[in-house]
């Protein structure tokens, strides 16, 4: 931890959800931080503020200083970034996002690390707020999200025990973190085609399990086949989680898969020795992760819900809340497809879910992220749902706009997805 003092750090893709925290850990240890984006955010602007050199939006050999002597960079990098190049041709140590991650992990005795294709984020939120309310400074944490009382997203502090993370499946890094607790909160097919395919994705989650001290992990059956071998395994049903959440008096608070989540990140609380009812105390303050379920308003005739949802089985899963919870109200969705690469793989399953659960909804463009085309569009999904749905453009308040035009009444606006779909909540209440 000492000589992270004595170094000088580059971010390449500083900006991102889970480079900025890295970002800020180093800041904390005393590093030297640069970094660049594609574009300015709030997350390099408060780096800036911290003390991290910023380079102007955009790549250049330029940005790369003269004395950095480790180059941080996102998996959304590719080979031929001007940075990076610079940095492989001086010799410098480049490390991959979650590599970086996982030798941080090897600071401390209990590392905590959670992966999924569904719900890490939130699990680790729930968890780090656990230790934090608990441990105080004494445990550390990088949540891939910001929590809704605008706590810190990371936390380098700590006495060397616990340290609390996200482990990322979409590259492949979630082998490099070796856990003294690792949860999976379930094992999906999104991102295979980022990893070499189904089959490598399943090897990846085993390797990930396979590092990990204790196993916890919710049951399916796929989760029992891949992580039959594990000597030191927890599996947990969906109905164990809910009902320990109502045994714990938290079931008002969490429902759903949301209380699968809750489940997961309480009993790994327990492997941790925090006994239930101090775990369920401090859990029954939580503030929730934004664009998770978020209400930003409600009244006895609308409501404006945002969720981050980004996957046929997220969406499905968000709509059933949404009905559960508004069961006379007319939902409607703005949906914005996150990646054409997910979006050509889950063409049907998308089409298939909006079709079926919601009684209105636009399709916003689709938000890119490594590539920047593909075969399918919003459009053409839209065309697939068929007549309850419409594509639309980003002119976010021409698409508020028709929203809340000729509105049904009771009415849910939920807005839904990972990208910049979230830029519309300006235009509706109670921002409007």
């Amino acid at each position: 931890m000492e000589a992270l003092s004595e170094q000088q750090i580059h971010f390449i893709g500083i900006g991102g959800a889970g480079m900025a925290p890295l970002a800020e850990i180093c800041l904390a240890r005393g590093a030297a931080v640069s970094g660049s984006d594609l574009v300015e955010n709030e997350k390099t602007r408060h780096l800036r503020r911290h003390g991290a050199a910023i380079a102007p939006p955009g790549h250049a050999a330029g940005n790369l200083p003269a004395d950095a002597g480790l180059a941080v960079y996102s998996s959304a990098v590719t080979a031929d970034n001007p940075e990076l190049a610079l940095a492989r041709r001086r010799r410098l140590r480049c490390l991959r996002r979650g590599e970086f991650l996982g030798e941080i992990g090897r600071w401390y005795r209990r590392p905590v690390a959670i992966s999924g294709a569904h719900g890490k984020t939130s699990i680790t939120a729930q968890l780090s707020w656990i230790v934090r309310q608990v441990y105080g400074d004494g445990a550390g944490y990088l949540i891939g999200g910001a929590l809704h009382d605008a706590s810190a997203p990371a936390s380098p502090a700590g006495n060397g025990d616990i340290f609390v993370t996200e482990g990322d499946e979409s590259d492949g890094t979630h082998t490099c973190f070796r856990a003294a607790i690792g949860i999976v909160s379930n094992v999906d097919s999104d991102h295979a085609w980022s990893v070499g395919g189904v089959e490598a994705l399943h090897r990846n989650f085993q390797t990930f399990a396979g590092r990990a001290g204790r196993l916890i992990c919710l049951e399916s059956a796929l989760t029992a086949r891949l992580f039959a071998g594990h000597p030191n395994r927890l599996v947990l049903r969906p109905e164990r989680c809910e009902q320990l959440v109502a045994e714990l008096g938290l079931a008002g608070k969490f429902a759903g898969f949301q209380a699968w989540n809750a489940g997961l990140a309480l009993s790994a609380a327990l492997e941790l020795g925090i006994p239930p009812e101090t775990a369920a105390s401090a859990l029954r303050d939580f503030p929730g992760v934004a664009r998770r379920m978020t209400c930003h308003f409600e009244s006895g005739a609308l409501a404006v819900i945002e969720d981050y949802a980004h996957h046929p089985v997220e969406l499905a899963a968000s709509l059933a809340w949404l009905r559960q919870r508004y069961p006379a109200h007319h939902l409607r969705i703005l949906f914005q497809p996150h990646r054409f690469a997910r979006l050509q793989q889950y063409f049907g399953e998308f089409a298939e879910v909006l079709r079926r659960d919601c009684d209105s909804c636009l399709i916003a463009p689709v938000f890119a992220a490594w590539t920047e085309s593909g075969p399918l569009d919003s459009r053409q999904l839209a065309e697939a749902i068929g007549g309850k749905a419409q594509a639309v453009s980003n002119d976010w308040p021409a698409v508020a706009a028709r929203l809340l035009d000729e509105p049904a009444r009771p009415l849910v606006i939920a807005v839904i997805g990972a990208g910049d779909v979230d830029g519309v909540l300006q235009w509706l209440p109670p921002g409007q």
